[in-house]
């Protein structure tokens, strides 16, 4: 089992910058594909970023797509979203996750351990 806690989320005004931290325990990451996700009120639950679990490859939805930056730190067990030029449309709950290791790193459904979730509000 992995437990996954989410943190740095909060309000910011539209334009700003918030970086958000997901710490893994119970076991380590290092061998995993990494993602964030996030979910507005009355959305499904939509892909944001991945990581794979050397940082050779990262992924990004067209919306986000040069305005956040995913990282990871394997020694601390630890990933990243770094999240810049933020979006009143960005608002929502913000979950990382741990890759299954097999399927789409998109599908929501292909992850298998979830943290708790982060809130994000951006006001204009």
């Amino acid at each position: 089992q992995v437990q996954l806690v989410e943190s740095g989320g909060g309000l910011v005004q539209a334009g700003g910058s918030l970086r958000l931290s997901c710490a893994a325990s119970g076991r380590t990451i290092t061998s995993f594909m990494m993602g964030w996700f996030r979910q507005a009120p009355g959305k499904e639950r939509e892909f944001v970023t991945s990581i794979t679990w050397n940082s050779a490859s990262t992924y990004y939805a067209d919306s986000v797509k040069g305005r956040f930056t995913i990282s990871r730190d394997n020694a601390k067990n630890t990933v990243y979203l770094q999240m810049d030029s933020l979006k009143p449309e960005d608002t929502a709950d913000y979950y990382c996750a741990v890759h299954g290791g097999i399927g789409n790193y998109a599908s929501p459904d292909r992850y298998a351990f979830w943290g708790q979730g982060t809130q994000v509000t951006v006001s204009i």
